[in-house]
């Protein structure tokens, strides 16, 4: 077999009597700096920690409190003179622990902490030992609620629906891997105003609807631009429309039934996409939360928060220019009821702590109202338990430096996209195989298999790789280069470096069992330092909503890798065992990286 496209990562649990960290490295230091600063100032409880990975060349984590304490006794009787002082006495006080290295004291009270060589050798070997596992960051927040993708039945997936639905399901990994209980929902818009258009055109222009098929109404995409014609020209077919919206939104049963028809049509769609990108979402449209409207309603209305305005019904929010409508003139309901009731529901309901709403930054107003409404009714505690966050990302752009549009002007469906990626990355391997006079090696489902992995990973890594709040062009020709920060050059990049273990023929596994780190050389010091602040990083993705904080951490062990494998030869060398550990550690923590991204890593190409 020339390639194994398993995410399952193999630990040995002989090692199992090395104790795993507590937290992230930062979290661990931070411990030890809180208990000299209640040694040094047992009158202030509240003085916190303030940690930081340093970025000068006399440690590896420095504290950062000697200052601020400083303004705050300067002038009072003290033993203190000056910040420096400060720092010196939190050096003085660190508790012993294997975990430090050594301390200095720069300037105005800087303290540098460096690491102990043996600790990070040892940590690392825990990992590779009992699992990176050991390394997750831990969050207060038990369960957490991703609301991503959200596409809009009747209407085919496409770029747009792109971002939403591979941010969100690498946030969602991310907090799975911080031991967080994660509910991935699908708020697809399956409720609103369209579906009292399409259901008027299904009646009208299809009689014997109720025992058509998928054939007979045709492409989804087709009827939904068709019916929206009508709509926008035909004034009488625009308000059957409307009241057929109140129908369904009331349960009558013949608009209900023609609803799920075009539902279903829609949902196979809609998972075929999902299969190949491979990501887990459980629907929950915005029709499941309509029998709480009514409901949720009074509670608002009983607090006194709905007024009458010009025949609807809204909330009014301070500095907002426009009220926040939760049911329209006609009596209908909207995306705010909606919305409202979805938000009572998980909080009170599925007990979240954490609902996070991925959409574009198109509708960032619409949830600063939606959440200063819900803050109104008590239902978010200012700066605590549960708590809200609307990701908001740019746009998709084609070359022109406009929204990414077909020649036609067509928005890009999301499959032949995808189709698009798979189809280059197959010609670039076979083309590849063939010079290197390899292709007889690989079968043609290797090659199918490996080009999906390398295709769909480059859609995913161009686009997590940047600020989701910005815009970014999308290229084929530059996601798909093996050179630079591309998802190709990494998954080859992790490729050979399990090319390197095979070559030394040594059984890893037991390797685990009998060898040890050693972090002799300068570069095998930088990529452990670098291993261990995986951790960190992934709790900073988190903690902000920014995966690509963990591309560019990835993208940066890649290279760190490169200079440590080019100064210090592995296989062969009196180091071979320590080395092919920190090899074996390296592709561990880039298989997790990979599969944090939505990924599929390839081991040999």
């Amino acid at each position: 077999m020339s390639f194994d496209l398993n995410m399952g990562i193999s630990t040995a649990t002989s090692c199992s009597h090395l104790s795993p960290p507590l937290g992230t490295v930062k979290h661990q230091i931070s411990k030890l700096v809180k208990i000299s600063l209640a040694k040094c100032f047992p009158g202030d409880a509240c003085i916190e920690p303030l940690v930081a990975i340093c970025t000068n060349k006399f440690g590896d984590y420095q504290c950062n409190n000697a200052m601020g304490i400083w303004s705050k006794i300067k002038g009072k009787s003290t033993e203190f003179k000056n910040p420096n002082s400060v720092g010196q006495a939190i050096v003085r006080n660190l508790p012993q622990s294997e975990i430090i290295g050594s301390t200095s004291v720069a300037g105005p009270g800087f303290v540098n902490i460096l690491l102990s060589d043996e600790w990070v050798a040892k940590s690392i070997l825990n990992m590779l030992c009992n699992g990176i596992g050991t390394w997750a960051p831990v969050f207060d927040v038990k369960t957490a609620v991703v609301d991503f993708s959200s596409p809009n039945i009747a209407k085919e997936m496409h770029v747009g629906n792109l971002r939403s639905t591979i941010i969100g399901d690498s946030i969602a990994k991310m907090l799975e891997y911080s031991n967080v209980k994660v509910l991935r929902r699908n708020h697809v818009g399956d409720w609103g105003t369209q579906f009292g258009m399409l259901i008027r055109y299904l009646f009208e222009e299809i009689p014997d609807w109720e025992d058509a098929n998928k054939n007979a109404i045709g492409d989804l995409q087709e009827f939904y631009k068709s019916s929206k014609r009508k709509f926008d020209a035909d004034e009488a077919f625009k308000k059957r429309a409307q009241e057929a919206v109140v129908k369904l939104q009331k349960g009558e049963e013949q608009y209900r039934a023609a609803w799920e028809k075009i539902c279903e049509i829609s949902r196979n769609d809609f998972s075929q996409v999902y299969k190949r990108l491979k990501v887990e979402i459980i629907e929950k449209g915005e029709s499941f939360y309509n029998p709480y409207i009514e409901g949720v309603l009074k509670k608002l209305d009983d607090l006194g928060l709905i007024k009458e305005s010009e025949g609807a019904r809204v909330i009014f929010i301070e500095g907002q220019t426009i009220p926040l409508i939760v049911v329209k003139s006609d009596g209908g309901f909207n995306y705010a009821s909606t919305d409202l009731s979805a938000l009572w529901y998980r909080i009170n309901e599925e007990k979240a702590e954490w609902i996070i709403y991925v959409t574009d930054v198109g509708q960032s107003q619409h949830f600063d109202m939606f959440f200063s409404a819900a803050r109104l009714a008590g239902w978010l505690p200012n700066n605590s338990i549960p708590k809200t966050n609307h990701v908001g990302f740019g746009l998709v752009l084609g070359d022109d430096g406009k929204r990414f549009r077909t020649r036609s002007s067509e928005v890009v469906r999301l499959v032949d996209l995808l189709d698009e990626a798979v189809s280059r990355c197959k010609q670039e391997l076979t083309q590849r195989l063939e010079n290197n006079g390899k292709i007889s090696e690989w079968t043609d489902a290797e090659i199918a298999e490996t080009a999906e992995a390398v295709g769909y990973g480059a859609v995913k890594y161009a686009d997590l790789k940047n600020n989701r709040l910005t815009n970014y062009t999308f290229s084929y020709d530059q996601m798909l280069n093996d050179k630079g920060n591309t998802a190709v050059y990494l998954l080859y990049a992790h490729a050979r470096i399990c090319s390197i273990i095979r070559k030394s023929g040594k059984d890893m596994e037991e390797l685990k069992k009998v060898g040890s780190i050693v972090l002799s050389h300068a570069d095998e010091r930088v990529l452990g330092l670098h291993l261990m602040h995986f951790a960190e990083i992934v709790e900073e993705a988190c903690t902000n909503l920014l995966p690509n904080v963990l591309c560019e951490y990835l993208y940066n062990l890649s290279e760190t890798f490169t200079k440590f494998y080019t100064s210090c030869q592995v296989v062969g060398s009196p180091e071979e065992s320590s080395r092919l550990l920190l090899c074996e550690a390296a592709a561990v923590v880039m298989r997790k990286c990979f599969y944090l991204l939505g990924i599929t890593p390839v081991f040999k190409i």
